[in-house]
């Protein structure tokens, strides 16, 4: 996963350091691990990045040290293998080299990153972490000394590149940023004023009363300078492969993704649950935070009242992309408190967004049992996993999924529901109406919009060699 967001203003010290952390706050959902932000003033490349939260990290005084700029380049990181707790992992990636500076955020996973990084260190390249933004930055450096501009150079190198990224680089002069051509991750640009801004989701733009302009095109590379926007290459169509997991659960609810409101989708998600598997019950409750907008939709379509089922501490992150399994089910003790006054001596449908290695539904449903409700019938607004996600969700291999280990009604008993059932693939990808595009829906039915990593199990160092 990952959130990026960059800036370009045409004012020099400029507030870009600011915006720049702001929006990071509003992508902290899509990161955890660690955070970093690169200011550029008058050509001189500046950057701060550090293990935690985005408000652990950027303190008044870290901020005041990285000073003002015209543009700068922001990253929160989840990492999907590989060295979970290293601040070498973290971006932006300031890379000096003889034409210039560059600074590079990325997000996604490159399906040939194994390949490539075996041919550059052939050549003699040194490598001091495990994520593809490095690798990244080798190839586009690579291509800047055979072009005339850092725009030309990312076009030259993502000719090599297969995978999922949204991608944002900063020169000295320039902004420019890239998505891939099947548009697995999202990325999107807006306005302030003069001011040019580029975000993985709308949310990072709301949050400073940006206009949102447009989503970036798959294929699509724009560059931005003192001269405004302009389309570098322009996008190869459709998109081919949005993550449908990003409507499902990555995105924020009140973010708005190749025209579809992500609240909506998992309101139509918990509509299409109703129809499909609906069961008699007093109540229906959401598990914070994506649940809960399914848990409208199967309300209002079963004509079951919705409740709030669980107070969620705010202070505590997102327990799907916490590294280990062991730090995902700690979390959930500290996240999540059952309200007894709305489930107790109640039948409950609980809806979550999903189930992928059975380690924390079972804890839910264990603390809506414990406050006296008589049933427990769990509902799951996506459909199993069955398969590994090679473009940046850590669902690595089927050996860490439980519904390859376990039918439907087995998965049921092992997490303590009296029923259980998934949404269909097939209405999964009815969710987002309107949308511009099709769906990745390879997770769940293993049909993936490119071809799958030749070396995608390799040793266990090319296992670590991912974003």
């Amino acid at each position: 996963m990952s959130g990026v967001f960059g800036i370009y203003s045409r004012r020099l010290g400029a507030d870009v350091v600011g915006q720049t952390c702001y929006s990071l706050f509003a992508l902290q959902h899509r990161g955890q691990e660690n955070c970093g932000i690169a200011v550029c003033d008058e050509g001189v490349i500046n950057y701060h990045r550090d293990l935690g939260l985005v408000s652990e990290i950027f303190t008044s005084k870290i901020l005041e040290n990285l000073g003002y700029g015209n543009m700068a380049v922001g990253h929160v990181r989840y990492s999907v293998s590989g060295q979970k707790k290293s601040r070498s992992n973290a971006q932006p990636l300031v890379v000096r080299h003889i034409k210039g500076t560059m600074a590079i955020a990325h997000s996604g996973s490159l399906t040939n990153a194994i390949e490539l990084r075996e041919q550059l260190e052939l050549s003699g390249a040194i490598f001091h972490s495990t994520n593809d933004a490095e690798v990244l930055s080798y190839m586009i450096t690579k291509a800047r000394l055979s072009t005339d501009s850092i725009e030309n150079a990312v076009q030259e190198a993502l000719k090599e590149i297969s995978g999922a990224y949204s991608l944002i680089v900063m020169s000295p002069k320039k902004l420019v940023a890239a998505r891939d051509p099947q548009g697995i991750r999202p990325l999107c640009i807006g306005t302030l004023d003069d001011d040019v801004l580029i975000a993985s989701e709308s949310c990072a733009l709301d949050c400073l009363g940006a206009t949102f302009l447009r989503d970036v095109e798959p294929g699509e590379i724009i560059a931005v300078d003192e001269n405004g926007l302009r389309i570098v290459q322009t996008g190869t169509g459709k998109p081919k492969g949005l993550c449908v997991f990003e409507l499902v659960y990555l995105a924020r609810q009140d973010s708005v993704i190749e025209g579809v409101s992500v609240h909506q989708a998992r309101r139509k998600a918990g509509e299409f649950l109703a129809e499909e598997h609906h069961v008699d019950a007093d109540v229906v409750v959401g598990v914070p935070e994506s649940g809960i907008d399914a848990a409208m939709g199967y309300s209002y379509a079963a004509n079951i009242p919705h409740g709030m089922g669980f107070t969620k501490n705010r202070y505590v992150g997102r327990t799907f992309i916490q590294p280990t399994p062991r730090e995902r089910e700690r979390a959930i003790g500290i996240k999540l408190n059952a309200i007894a006054s709305t489930l107790k001596g109640k039948r409950v449908v609980m809806i979550d967004d999903s189930i992928v290695r059975g380690t924390t539904t079972g804890k839910i449903v264990k603390l809506v049992r414990d406050v006296g409700a008589l049933e427990v019938h769990v509902r799951i607004s996506s459909p199993p996993f069955m398969y590994p996600c090679y473009f940046g969700t850590d669902i690595d291999s089927q050996k860490s999924l439980i519904a390859c280990k376990m039918p439907v009604e087995e998965i049921g008993r092992h997490i303590g529901a009296d029923s259980l059932a998934y949404l269909s693939t097939e209405s999964v990808t009815k969710i987002a109406e309107g949308a511009g595009c099709h769906f990745c829906t390879g997770c769940f039915s293993g049909k993936y919009p490119i071809p799958k990593p030749v070396r995608a199990n390799g040793t266990k160092f090319e296992s670590k060699i991912r974003q």
